[in-house]
């Protein structure tokens, strides 16, 4: 069975998340997790978990989002629903500024405070700003979590590793060529699988819109590319999904 650890289809644009769901079961997709990017999405997640069996879900104001405040994020973790598994997802993003860099850091730190008050998981979202990542992650004691859509360098993977971290693996890894050292040397007790839908879509349905029944896609081609069994892969990715999240 698989575990799509990270995934956007609550979101009210997203095309028939239903149906989208019912794929995903139809094709050995065992639980996902919804993923809140603001407040908005935050209690989309929420609502759709509720609505549906083996849906769980996370809060969390994206580094993008962080100028427009997470106080739905916050309320929710306070309330803690039964279905809530994490905060994210959370971080920081120096590639793009759509929110200035002080209030990313400010909205980062607040976010892994509520998480470590919590008791919960985070889901970080970090692109180019490792630098910053570091040292305030190190501040939280006992946070740990995964880095999602990871596609930063073998030094960094080592290093989150050592800090107790999982590695999230999605459709880009199997056609972003020039990582694949990096991917292959993500230790598989490490290794969470993730769509990202609708985004990031896999080889072989590159230009459609994402789903999660296509993380099968993505456990094949890390399979093949490690020459272990399908079936290997899954229950390994799904143990350690089943572990960090406590699904």
């Amino acid at each position: 069975m698989l575990i799509d650890t990270h995934c956007h289809i609550h979101e009210e644009d997203y095309p028939d998340a239903d149906g989208a769901l019912e794929r995903a079961f139809e094709n050995d997709v065992e639980k996902l997790i919804c993923v809140g990017t603001d407040n908005g999405t935050s209690r989309e997640a929420a609502e759709f978990a509720s609505r549906h069996k083996n849906v769980y879900f996370s809060v969390g104001a994206h580094p993008h989002d962080s100028k427009d405040g997470f106080d739905v994020v916050m309320q929710i973790a306070k309330e803690n629903p039964a279905k809530l598994v994490a905060i994210g997802e959370i971080g920081l993003d120096y590639f793009y500024t759509h929110s200035p860099r002080q209030t990313q850091i400010a909205a980062f730190e607040a976010q892994l405070q509520i998480a470590q008050d919590a008791g919960l998981p985070v889901i970080f979202h970090v692109r180019e700003a490792f630098e910053d990542f570091w040292p305030i992650f190190r501040n939280f004691t006992g946070v740990t979590g995964v880095l999602h859509s990871f596609t930063d360098t073998v030094e960094n993977m080592q290093k989150a590793v050592s800090e107790g971290l999982y590695i999230g693996v999605n459709g880009i890894s199997t056609f972003a060529k020039d990582k694949r050292l990096m991917w292959q040397a993500i230790p598989l007790e490490k290794m969470l699988l993730e769509t990202d839908a609708p985004f990031l879509t896999p080889v072989p349905y590159r230009g459609k819109v994402n789903e999660p029944a296509f993380v099968r896609n993505v456990a094949e081609y890390h399979a093949n590319m490690r020459g272990v069994e399908l079936e290997h892969l899954a229950r390994a990715t799904s143990a350690n999904a089943s572990t960090l999240f406590s699904l």
